[in-house]
């Protein structure tokens, strides 16, 4: 291949949490790395104030706007999957919590046949990306990398309370989710420094984003990889919908990190992926891949809502002159409500007590927010406690819809499909009604709450489970990684693309089961892992 400008060592597909770590990594041995990013560079101040994740969760600007199929499950409810669209991806308008999951998740992924993917394998690639910031010194966390993981500052004296009452209940304190064991409550660690997030652009872009031997083309959307004789030698993509297609070769390889919905949209559209779809859609067969698509998985979690009495949340901190002193204090960098995460408190238990380990996340804020809405706060105070199952075992699929790259997949996680799920559902809503029922809750409970007391039956909280349920937004699984006996494992152990030489996959969609919490830390520890493996090291 010539030396032109368009041409280079290693070709990225998706500026998000690992794409970033990628370019970070491949290019700091002089390689030339270019980035694809479809999105527009990080420049929204909402992006860098953690409270502007309210802004930026639905923005068109700088999200997919994706949704997904009606499911008889959820009651034919299509849900917004928004997926980050801008430098950063995911990371620039996530929640901002920072959590690696069990040991038991790695290590399964070690027994389905992904030799080297266990929990003493990965770990130094959480501990690589780390830079932990803290009064206290715990074991197997990173202090010299790049992403600063920083402690909540701002303690609410509701926050307080609830972790008293969870105490209560003989559930413990955990001083470190992240060190290997998760069973029980605290603080979420945030990816958030003096006041500001700190995406995967910010924290492994920003860094080298003048160097000689790297690209980054933002507004560009790959269309295709471009294959010769099964292999991957470069991408077509379009700038700012241009219908005008650019061309970029690759002297090494290309590496897909496009995320769980786009990555096997691009596969599909590249010919590879499930034949039956392909020639359905006028798609060339390329490599016939079954599984590029299946096994989507996404957590399902339930709001529960406790109406407040004699004490101040974030729904009155947050209007007329109080936020301006929160703003002020944000300004000075103290302790605002403008530098907090979503969700502020972590409980991580078991639906039953025969588990060996926690298979729920509850997450609790002091705030309540209007009923069927993302963001937008309640006039009248409020505590609300997010559950979800952490390993669900309902699973779906992402389809093409057409040869149109701008026309958006088929998308249908099916939620709720597995009996196995409804029933912990339905444990975790009663446990999280013990959760909020606690003596140091008393002398701030109205007697209010959603759902009703009223609703005391399976089939009462099922129903309301179904009408008012909410994606988590932790889509994984659609290109996952798996022993070659394995007739849906898109890549093996190595992230390489079966039967495609010179392509890897590094995202989400790699996941084989979805780890035990949120899901940007994993993803980016599989960026870590995947550049090594590239870089031979």
């Amino acid at each position: 291949m010539s030396n032109s400008g368009d041409t280079f060592d290693y070709i990225i597909i998706g500026g998000g949490s690992s794409g970033s770590i990628l370019t970070n990594r491949l290019s700091s041995n002089g390689s030339t790395v270019c980035l694809v990013e479809a999105g527009p560079k990080d420049t929204n101040p909402y992006i860098h104030i953690p409270a502007g994740y309210i802004k930026n969760i639905f923005s068109k600007k700088l999200t997919w706007n994706f949704f997904s199929e009606p499911s008889p499950h959820t009651n034919f409810r299509s849900f917004s999957l928004p997926q980050g669209r801008v430098l950063g991806g995911s990371s620039s308008i996530n929640g901002l919590n920072y959590v690696r999951g069990q040991k038991y998740d790695y290590d399964n992924w070690e027994k389905l046949g992904n030799i080297g993917w266990g929990y003493k394998d990965i770990l130094p690639y959480f501990i690589k990306s780390e830079n932990r910031i803290s009064t206290k010194i715990f074991d197997n966390r990173g202090t010299k990398g790049e992403l600063p993981i920083t402690d909540l500052d701002l303690i609410h004296p509701l926050c307080e309370a609830f972790l008293k009452g969870i105490d209560s209940l003989g559930i413990p304190r955990n001083e470190d989710y992240n060190s290997g064991n998760q069973y029980g409550s605290g603080y979420f660690q945030r990816a958030i420094f003096n006041g500001l997030r700190y995406s995967s652009s910010k924290a492994f872009l920003k860094p080298i984003q003048n160097k000689k031997n790297v690209e980054l083309k933002v507004n560009a959307q790959v269309t295709s990889i471009i294959l010769k004789n099964n292999k991957a030698i470069g991408v077509n993509y379009i700038y700012k919908n241009s219908d005008t297609l650019k061309v970029l070769r690759a002297n090494k390889e290309i590496i897909l990190c496009a995320g769980a919905i786009n990555t096997p949209k691009i596969l599909q559209l590249s010919g590879i992926g499930p034949a039956s779809l392909l020639s359905e859609k006028g798609i060339e067969v390329v490599n016939d891949l079954k599984g590029v698509g299946n096994n989507l998985r996404d957590h399902y979690g339930v709001r529960m809502v406790s109406y407040l009495q004699n004490i101040k949340t974030f729904n009155s901190i947050v209007r007329g002159p109080p936020l301006l002193y929160e703003i002020f204090k944000w300004i000075i960098k103290r302790p605002s409500v403008l530098s907090v995460s979503p969700s502020l408190v972590h409980v991580f238990a078991k639906s039953s007590s025969k588990l060996e380990i926690p298979d729920l996340e509850y997450v609790m804020s002091p705030a309540s927010f209007k009923e069927g809405t993302v963001g937008l706060l309640d006039k009248i105070s409020g505590m609300t406690l997010g559950v979800w199952q952490t390993r669900p075992k309902s699973n779906g699929y992402v389809k093409i819809n057409s040869k149109n790259i701008h026309e958006p997949p088929i998308i249908n996680p099916n939620y709720l499909s597995d009996p196995y799920d409804v029933d912990v559902l339905l444990k975790s809503i009663r446990i999280g009604r013990n959760f909020l029922s606690t003596s140091p809750l008393q002398p701030y409970l109205n007697g209010q709450a959603n759902p009703s007391n009223d609703l005391q039956t399976d089939d009462e909280l099922l129903s309301w489970a179904r009408n008012e349920g909410i994606t988590v937004y932790h889509m994984i699984g659609t290109a996952k990684m798996g022993h070659k006996s394995d007739k849906l494992a898109v890549v093996n152990n190595k992230l390489q693309v079966r039967g495609i030489e010179s392509l890897r996959i590094a995202d989400a969609s790699i996941m084989p089961t979805m780890p035990s919490g949120n899901t940007n830390a994993p993803t980016m520890m599989i960026a870590e892992k995947a550049s090594d493996m590239i870089l031979g090291k």
